[in-house]
């Protein structure tokens, strides 16, 4: 079962969602929150995971560098080729492509190579212990 926090979050998102959509705006839905972090916390790193998992799984499409066609439909504003690009979508990143004990996300990436799922739940891990 997710924790109050958790749960307070998603509501909290779930009304916001409600909000913005009566008015009228092109507003996207809320994505979940970010995941928890372990009570023990995580060993893994930008340096000893993160960039490496967005190297090879997401800057194909997500990289600064890419315009037009090359991104294949990603964003123009979501670039994954720094830790502050990839800071500023945490959440995203973790409703897309993470995974905790109740769920596998694997909306991204929409292509081979693809993350296992146990490297989808370091994902959620790192993103939920601060991305640091």
């Amino acid at each position: 079962m997710p924790s109050l926090p958790r749960r307070i979050a998603v509501a909290v998102g779930a009304l916001a969602a409600l909000v913005l959509g009566s008015c009228g705006g092109d507003s996207e839905p809320t994505p979940e929150p970010v995941s928890d972090c372990p009570t023990g916390g995580t060993t893994l790193t930008a340096q000893n995971f993160g960039l490496a998992f967005f190297q090879s799984y997401c800057t194909r499409c997500h990289s600064s560098t890419r315009t037009g066609a090359a991104r294949n439909g990603a964003p123009p504003d979501f670039n994954y080729d720094t830790i502050e690009g990839i800071r500023a979508h945490l959440r995203d990143i973790d409703a897309e492509a993470g995974a905790d004990g109740s769920a596998v996300n694997t909306e991204m990436p929409p292509g081979d190579p693809r993350p296992t799922d146990a490297e989808r739940r370091q994902l959620s891990e790192w993103i939920g212990c601060g991305a640091n």
